[in-house]
Order: C-alpha cells, then sequence, then structure tokens
C-alpha cells in the first residue's frame, strides 16, 4: 500500500501541462465513479466502424448474382467470398502502419479518419455496378480504416485500472454487435423497391441501386459520429523532450514505466520498441488464439447468412434477408444484455482464460446441431434458430473479450497502437482467409449432397468445429501464457 501510495503522490507532483495523455491521468484521479460517458462514446465509435464490415452478408449472395458473374448458382459462394474477403485483405496490409501512427500522433486521429472513411467508401460499395468494383471499394475501406488496433488502445487507456475490463468489454461488445445489427440492416433495407413499393419505387435511385440504402444509413451514422469524434479526448502522452534528470524526475519516470505510462521520446520511437513486441511471447500468444477464434468467426459469419438463404434443396433454409436480419437483430439484444450483464462477473470470478475455453467447448456441439436444424420448419424452426444464433454469437464474443484482455496487458502504453497494429494485421490475414475459404467450402459441400461422409452442410459445420478445436488447443500452455508481472 505504501508504495501504491507513493506512486500517486509522485504521479500527481509531475504531472506534464501540455500532455494529453496527462490531462487524462489527472481526470482519472479525480474521478471515481463509472465513467458512463466514455463507456457510451467508445460503444458507439466502435459500433459506427464495425457495422460496414458484415452488413452486406445478408444481400451479398444476391448482389453478386445481379453482378452475372457466377455461371453456376452453386458457384456464387466463391464470388460472395472473394467480395467478403478484400476488406479484411486491405486491412492487413495497413493495420501496423495505422497502429504506429496512433502511437506517434495519437489515437483520436486514427479514430476520426476511420469514421470518414466509412462514409466514403461504405456508400460507393452501395453504388457499386460490377464486381470489381465491389471488390475495390470494399478493399479501399479495409486498407484506410485503422481503428480497430487503437480503440482498444484507448479504451484501456481512458479507463482507472478497476473498469479497463468493463472497457475492454465495451470494445468487443460493440464491435460483436455491430457485426450483428450490421447484417441486420442488410436484411432489412436491401432491395426496398421489391420490399416497400409503396415507399421506394423502382424508377427512384433506391430501385437502380437495390444495395444502396443499408450503405447509405450506415454511412450517415459514421458522419455524426465522424463530428462527435472531435470532441473525444487524447491518451497518448506526448512529453517532447527529453525528461529532467534530476532524482524526482526520476522517480517518476521509474513509476511510469512500471504503470504503463512512459515518457515520450526521440529514444522511445527506435527500432527497439518493435523487436520487443516481436520477442513478447505473452502478447503473440495471445495473437495466436486471437487470430484462430478469428477465422472461425468471420467464415461462421458469412457461412450462416448464405446457408440461411440458400434454398431448401440445398440444404438451407430459404430465408429473405428480411428474415436474416430479424434472426441477427435478436442476437444482437442478447448478445448485449449478457456482455453488459453477465461477462464482467464472469472475467472476475473464473478470469479471461478460463471464459475462453469453456465457451470455446460449448460452441462444438452448437455448430453440430445447426445441419439438423435445417429440418425444422414453421415456428420451431424459428425459436430453435434464434437461440442457437443468441448462444453461438455469446458465445463467440466471450472468447474474443478475454484475449483483447490479454493482449492489452502484455504491453506498456507507448507500445498498445503498434502491438494492437499486429494484432490486427494477423487477424485481418485470417480474417480474409475466412469469407474467401468459407465461400468456397460452402459452394463445395452444396454439390456434394449425396457423399456418404458427412453430406451436404454437415460437412462445413465440421470444418467450423475443427477451427475452434484448434483454437480451444491455443489456449492451453505452452501456447498461450499471461504476463507476470
Amino acid at each position: 500500500m505504501a508504495v501504491e501510495e507513493h506512486k500517486e503522490a509522485l504521479l500527481q507532483r509531475h504531472y506534464y501541462e501540455n500532455c494529453p495523455g496527462c490531462k487524462v491521468e489527472k481526470l482519472k484521479e479525480s474521478r471515481r465513479g463509472l465513467p458512463i460517458r466514455e463507456l457510451v462514446s467508445i460503444w458507439i465509435v466502435v459500433l459506427c466502424n464495425a457495422l460496414p464490415i458484415s452488413s452486406l452478408f445478408p444481400f451479398l449472395y444476391f448482389m453478386v448474382r445481379d453482378f452475372h458473374i457466377a455461371t453456376r448458382e452453386e458457384d456464387i459462394g466463391y464470388y460472395a467470398g472473394c467480395v467478403g474477403c478484400s476488406f479484411l485483405f486491405g486491412r492487413a496490409l495497413t493495420s501496423i502502419f495505422w497502429g504506429i501512427v496512433a502511437d506517434r500522433y495519437g489515437r483520436k486521429p486514427v479514430i476520426i479518419m476511420g469514421t470518414i472513411v466509412v462514409v466514403i467508401f461504405n456508400t460507393l460499395f452501395g453504388l457499386s455496378v460490377n464486381f470489381w468494383m465491389a471488390i475495390a471499394t470494399r478493399f479501399l475501406l479495409g486498407s484506410l480504416n485503422g481503428l480497430l488496433g487503437p480503440i482498444k488502445a484507448y479504451a484501456s487507456e481512458i479507463f482507472r485500472e478497476e473498469y479497463q475490463a468493463l472497457g475492454v468489454s465495451t470494445v468487443s461488445t460493440a464491435w460483436g454487435i455491430g457485426l450483428i445489427i450490421g447484417p441486420a440492416l442488410g436484411g432489412y433495407l436491401a432491395q426496398p423497391a421489391e420490399k416497400y413499393p409503396s415507399i421506394f419505387s423502382k424508377e427512384s435511385v433506391f430501385g437502380k441501386f437495390p444495395y444502396f440504402l443499408p450503405c447509405l444509413t450506415i454511412s450517415l451514422f459514421a458522419l455524426v459520429v465522424s463530428i462527435g469524434s472531435c470532441w473525444l479526448p487524447e491518451t497518448l502522452h506526448m512529453h517532447h523532450g527529453y525528461c529532467e534528470h534530476d532524482e524526482s524526475r526520476k522517480d517518476v519516470e521509474t513509476v511510469s514505466l512500471e504503470s504503463g505510462v512512459k515518457c515520450k521520446t526521440q529514444k522511445v520511437e527506435t527500432e527497439a520498441p518493435k523487436r520487443s513486441l516481436i520477442r513478447n511471447w505473452p502478447l503473440m500468444s495471445a495473437i495466436l488464439a486471437y487470430c484462430v477464434f478469428s477465422l472461425h468467426d468471420m467464415a461462421y459469419s458469412e457461412i450462416f447468412s448464405l446457408w440461411a438463404v440458400s434454398p431448401r434443396r440445398l440444404g438451407g433454409l430459404s430465408y429473405t434477408t428480411e428474415d436474416v436480419g430479424t434472426v441477427l437483430s435478436i442476437s444482437g439484444a442478447g448478445l448485449l444484455v449478457f456482455q453488459t450483464c453477465l461477462y464482467p462477473y464472469l472475467d472476475r470470478l473464473l478470469g479471461p482464460i478460463l471464459v475462453a475455453r469453456i465457451c470455446g467447448v460449448l460452441s462444438i456441439p452448437l455448430l453440430s446441431s445447426y445441419p439438423f436444424i435445417a429440418m425444422l420448419t414453421g415456428l420451431s424452426l424459428s425459436i430453435v434458430l434464434n437461440c442457437a444464433s443468441v448462444a453461438k454469437n455469446v458465445l463467440s464474443l466471450s472468447v474474443f473479450t478475454g484475449l483483447f484482455l490479454l493482449q492489452n496487458k502484455a504491453v506498456d502504453q507507448d507500445q498498445r497502437g503498434a502491438a494492437n497494429g499486429i494484432a490486427m494485421t494477423a487477424m485481418s490475414l485470417f480474417k480474409a482467409a475466412g469469407p474467401a475459404g468459407g465461400g468456397a467450402i460452402f459452394s463445395w459441400t452444396q454439390k456434394r449432397q449425396d457423399a456418404a461422409f458427412l453430406p451436404g452442410n454437415q460437412m462445413i459445420f465440421f470444418i467450423l468445429n475443427v477451427v475452434v478445436a484448434i483454437g480451444v488447443l491455443m489456449t492451453f500452455k505452452p501456447f498461450l501464457v499471461q504476463r507476470r508481472d
């Protein structure tokens, strides 16, 4: 206790007057209650950037069909996977760059830039007139939006230590809900001239571009968020020049190093942090486990929507985009309740690693039941499918939240942007393989309905379970280790 009080006293005496990070630290010291405003701000920013990632999945099958690039109906999944992975491939190429930018110039500029990019390129994607325009706009949306890594670092810095788990949980919750509400919006708002002819005529812009309305809605929301982001506080410590060399300053630097708040000097911005990040096994092991689960989650997101809208004769549900939107909306509501009310309690009780393991194991029998759910009809199908969808998304997001916490605890503040950039690059490569591989495997499984071993969709859900099993194994030693402070 005496050591902690000494650290706190030193930090209070030696804040840098013009440093935005120090201003945030002073604010954190003066505020003891639950930081509602910061939680809501982060939630909205993350949500608006997550919405466009998966909003295309319910209508992507029909969009690719309308491009007339697939020669057979069974090949649509292959081209849909290419469009889905283009965003993630673009993000993989630039995530480390945006992480370094966030460490050098601040988290706030990257956050604002990311939301502005959503406004521009998500709108253009909705206006795509051919397959290659769709690929290009999604690629640019991914490569120019580097927000996810810095926002996770931001969430771990803006809150007091006792609220950091809740802050990181807020990021993963908003991200997960965005990945669910996005498809719901896509399902409800795509093809509006066909669904709502009394409101939208076929001669209007929404009739000529049937997939523009959901993209425009998300872009308008992002525009509002990008303006509001200008009032977010910066959390990066910017101590220009070198620290004083008197003894008290040395004490402060020592305290800051131990608490993850380092002086930002020219010497810090060298190649040494990059080498130390690669050698940081607690960080790299958490990233590896995160990548495997990300591959599974992205493949599942695309496969679920393709499976739901595909015809019954091919093992699907023959759902409309609106039906898929309803299922995903219910999943989003269930996810919000769980992550807000139950996950912080489970984290305190069991710890992030054990929660991730349990949730991963429970996902396996759940996914195995999906081909048999397709045999149901009517109300029983609706009830069982909604329950399964809620459970699957809750389990997946609980895994991600635990791994987010481990990643940010494995590094100090001046490395978090770059560390999360590395995580985003690796994760994006794995996630890019998700839609591409998932779409190709989906097309392949639809052609083997009469196979003797795992016919039709049983094979694709079996493959998803294999990926989950690998991810669960990677949460055990020696694969995953935690940092010892």
